[in-house]
């Protein structure tokens, strides 16, 4: 080891905020919350085991925050004004810190009036005029201004050198990553700060004008006083305004951000000597607190562990990668192995009974029904499974035995009778009935005449705190299977373990009573262990909120909706599908004749060799297979450059896409019972929390060409009845205006204003067709994060004179990229994005070595909460919706659809004007009273007898 001295001082303050965010939640064996103690206490022991390296720690403290209050709040009243109070959960954790800092024998150091970035900048520059170097173990940015500084040399000594360290990313911070992420050196970040500003700690800055602008304005003239002074002569404009009238501001941000280098040391250096951590005290309070891993490791006579594999990211991670990779691993309940031997297959109404009275003393059971076919609206029920606890889970058969009249059924209940006794159960509000993907189960019951309630779902609950994380090995879905596999380490039994598959499948009311009891009470099982384990946690991780206001009360509404479904005219569909027909044959012919032979169109493989082979056209682009890619992006272009043939290759496609996905598959959805098509919805299906349909899929049609104009006439109501559309409008750039806070956009929408006239008048000076349809352009494609070369394909214009559109927008709009700027920030530190209702979409790509990856990620981050929100609002209009009609004497109006910001209802014509306020009042105020929203939303209402009529 080197001789000379290295000084660690931990950012104890801002490091117990980045573990608590970035790790599972946590309880030590008194129920207090301490995943952030444990992610902070896995710092310490990996700073410890660095001792002995060459680059490590000769000498080590932890800096801490005192209180809220410091010499700044003196010079600024309004500092740090509206930073929120920590989690409750978070708040018994500080001082847990203290003394998880004590059990290492460290020295903890805080002041009252001092902040702990002045004590840390303090200490380093006291240290560096010893001659010691100093890494800062933090990743504040405000402490990058200390990054690089070199005291002199003194006394015979060669000076110390300052650098940063961020454990959650393993990266060491110095003048390159400084310079990186500001465009300046440290010596001049504090004057970016000045100019930029600082949300979390209510800096002012000047407002406007966000880190790109003041990277560019400080490096442009040298320093935060060289831009001020300058400011007059510039061009006249909005940042020469800005610049002018916030000058006293940026001068106060400037001081504000200036760490205080000369404060008193509480603690003489000297007595920061780290040695060998003593064993004992770290001992005792590992145990104290269970960390029963990181006793063990302690126990095996290392001194300090290493660190742990389940919970540090490798190098190449972000923390938001790591979080959303591994932050779903947490201590489980002591559940005994999954035992299939232990389940009862129920078969008399006297055991039926035994079961039921248990689960009423029980106040919750677990449920899942087992069917005939996947399709809710036509499936027989064969069975049903219940469990109480682990292993403690029967299975119910109704309806096993062979489909030929002759074949021998086993011992079971009748039908009728075992679900008139289940009945009171499954209908009492006394008892919660808990479920994956409860919805299926719902619709199953509510054919047999019993109406489920209150409910909870365990795939809901995952999706409301995990959506978008994954597993190694193991995937981010929230199917069954795959949370038994990451939450229990259990693999279940599956369908085609059962049923076999291809020829060979049987239904499973042929499968034997014992091996579908092993399958349909596991089921059940799995399920209530996933609830015991996954329900508190919602508290834990801040997914009450949208689980129970938003996502819950969703679920029996939605299976409503799948099976009130819709109806469809048939011929029409009929005489589509033909029409479709003729002109996908004069479209194949045009293409046989510009490319002088025929072949297959919907080769990929034999397209690419026409065009690019043959035509010659350029931007031919081969795969791994060897074959040219032929997708959509890559005929636009071909189109753009004037290949006639790829034009009409893209016309076929969708002419062959809509006709095989609506007018053919549309009469084939029809049910033959009900005479209507149910769509499935589902509520895990889109990252963002908005509801995805399947079987049929209802929101990809076409909404404004003619064709899909076409299909959409062909849903009609049944006779007497009119279809009622309600259609948010705008939603999601209203909620963009609240959330980026655009006074512009806001004034605009709070008139009634044309938005996008709004936009081409900041953006071109000028609104005509031309102007309003790219300004139209620019305000969706902006907040999806999209490139300058996106927007030139969009635009039909080159990258430069998009990048100036982008420059133009943001300056008229600052806000857009100040949130912009912030949504990635947050999500980079956190690894997950959140709607105003809480609902968290995890990015565990966000920092992925892949520019594809990364940015694809970076662009969905942005969008995430903006549509998230939207998603959100909508929901709650539909929890709403129905007992609001129903409180207006509606209760006969069914809500039928949802399709993006849209929802479908069918009712009397002799209703509309009744029901047209309730409807445009409960989506009107949606979002309240959780989220009082700057603009209001916009409801457009129509009616007809078709859904194309509607609009």
């Amino acid at each position: 080891m080197s001789d000379k001295q290295h000084l660690y001082l931990v950012d104890g303050s801002a490091y117990i905020f980045r573990a608590y965010h970035r790790l599972p939640p946590l309880t030590n064996p008194r129920g207090t919350p301490v995943g952030a103690v444990y992610g902070y206490t896995t710092m310490l022991w990996k700073l410890a085991e660095d001792l002995h390296k060459a680059d490590g720690p000769t000498h080590l403290a932890v800096i801490l925050d005192k209180g809220s209050h410091s010499f700044r709040n003196d010079l600024y009243d309004h500092y740090k004004a509206n930073r929120p109070e920590p989690p409750e959960d978070l708040k018994p954790q500080f001082p847990l810190i203290r003394d998880a800092t004590r059990a290492f024998s460290l020295p903890c150091i805080e002041e009252d009036n001092l902040e702990a970035d002045d004590l840390i900048a303090s200490y380093a520059r006291e240290a560096t005029r010893r001659g010691w170097d100093v890494t800062i173990v933090s990743s504040d940015k405000d402490l990058m201004q200390l990054v690089g500084k070199c005291a002199e040399p003194n006394d015979g000594h060669e000076g110390g050198c300052i650098d940063m360290l961020d454990t959650m990313k393993n990266q060491r911070i110095d003048i390159p990553e400084v310079v990186e992420k500001f465009g300046v050196g440290p010596e001049l970040v504090g004057d970016v700060l000045a100019l930029m500003g600082d949300s979390v700690d209510n800096v002012p800055g000047i407002y406007g004008i966000g880190p790109k602008t003041a990277s560019k304005l400080i490096q442009d003239y040298g320093s935060l006083q060289g831009a001020l002074d300058a400011a007059p002569s510039m061009k006249p404009g909005k940042l020469r305004d800005r610049l002018i009238e916030g000058r006293e501001m940026a001068e106060l941000s400037r001081v504000l951000v200036q760490l205080k280098e000369d404060c008193p040391l509480p603690m003489p250096l000297d007595d920061f000597k780290l040695d060998t951590v003593p064993k004992e005290p770290l001992a005792a309070f590992l145990a104290e607190h269970g960390f029963t891993s990181l006793l063990r490791r302690l126990d095996g006579g290392s001194g300090s562990p290493g660190r742990p594999t389940d919970l540090n990211p490798p190098k190449q991670q972000t923390a938001g990668a790591a979080a959303a990779s591994s932050g779903n691993r947490q201590d489980q309940p002591e559940f005994p192995p999954v035992d299939r031997s232990a389940y009862e297959c129920v078969q008399t109404l006297e055991r039926l009974e035994h079961w039921i009275e248990r689960a009423f003393a029980a106040r919750a059971v677990a449920i899942d029904t087992e069917t005939s076919s996947i399709d809710a609206m036509r499936a027989e029920l064969a069975g049903v499974s219940l469990a109480l606890g682990p292993n403690d889970a029967c299975y119910i058969p109704l309806g096993h035995g062979g489909s030929d009249m002759f074949a021998e059924r086993p011992e079971q209940i009748d039908k009728a009778a075992a679900l008139a006794t289940l009945k009171p159960l499954l209908e009492s509000d006394a008892v919660l009935k808990i479920g994956q993907n409860i919805k299926y189960d719902i619709n199953i019951l509510a054919r047999n005449g019993i109406q489920i309630t209150p409910v909870d779902d365990t795939m809901i609950i995952s999706f409301a705190m995990d959506a978008g994380r994954s597993l190694e090995g193991i995937g981010g879905g929230h199917g069954m299977d795959e949370l038994s596999e990451r939450h229990l380490g259990h693999t279940t039994l599956t369908f085609k373990d059962i049923c076999g598959s291809g020829k060979k499948q049987i239904p499973f009311g042929e499968v034997p009573l014992s091996r579908a009891t092993e399958y349909a009470a596991e089921d059940a099982d799995v399920t209530w262990r996933l609830h015991k384990l996954l329900k508190p946690r919602l508290a834990i991780e801040h997914g009450v909120r949208v689980y129970e206001r938003v996502d819950r009360p969703l679920i029996p509404v939605v299976a409503a909706m799948e099976r009130h479904g819709i109806k469809v005219d048939r011929q029409r569909l009929a005489k589509l599908s033909e029409e479709f027909a003729h002109e996908i044959a004069r479209i194949e012919q045009e293409i046989y004749d510009c490319c002088g032979e025929s072949f297959t169109i919907g080769s990929p493989q034999q397209l690419g060799r026409i065009l690019f082979d043959k035509l010659g056209y350029k931007g031919g682009r081969k795969g791994k297979s060897g074959q040219y890619s032929t997708d959509q992006a890559i005929l636009e272009g071909l189109a753009l450059q004037g290949a006639e043939v790829a034009q009409k290759v893209l016309d076929w496609r969708q002419l062959a896409k809509l006709k095989s996905t609506y007018t053919d598959a549309l009469q084939a959805a029809i049910n033959p019972q009900t005479g209507r098509v149910h769509t499935s919805y589902s509520l895990v299906g889109a990252q963002t929390g908005r509801l995805s349909s399947t079987d049929p899929n209802l929101q990809n049609i076409p909404i404004r060409t003619a064709i899909g104009r076409q299909i959409r006439q062909a849903f009609v109501p049944e006779e007497g009845m009119v279809l009622l559309a309600a259609d948010y409008s705008q939603i999601e750039l209203r909620l963009a205006a609240h959330m980026a806070d655009v006074p512009p956009l806001k004034e605009a929408f709070a008139s009634g204003e044309d938005i996008h006239a709004r936009t081409a008048q900041e953006m071109f000076g000028t609104v005509d067709r031309d102007t309003r349809a790219r300004a139209k352009t620019v305000n969706f494609a902006i907040l999806y994060g999209i490139s300058r070369w996106g927007l030139g394909a969009r635009l039909g214009i080159d990258p430069d004179e998009a990048q100036s559109i982008i420059d133009r927008y943001f300056e008229r709009f600052p806000g857009i990229q100040n949130y912009i700027h912030s949504t990635l920030e947050t999500v980079r530190e956190r690894g997950y994005s959140e709607t105003l209702f809480g609902r968290k979409t995890w990015f565990p790509r966000i920092g992925s070595s892949q520019q594809a990856e990364r940015q694809g990620s970076e662009r969905a981050a942005i969008n995430a909460p903006i549509q998230g929100t939207s998603a959100d609002i909508i929901k709650r209009a539909m929890a709403r919706m129905i007992p609001a009609l129903s409180d207006a004497g509606l209760g006969h109006v069914k809500m039928l659809l949802q399709v993006h910001d849209e929802l479908v209802f069918e009712l009397p014509e002799g209703d509309v004007a009744a029901a047209r306020p309730v409807i445009e009042r409960v989506m009107a105020e949606a979002a309240l009273p959780a989220v009082e929203l700057d603009v209001p939303l916009g409801v457009e209402i129509g009616h007809g007898m078709s859904w194309d009529d509607a609009h």
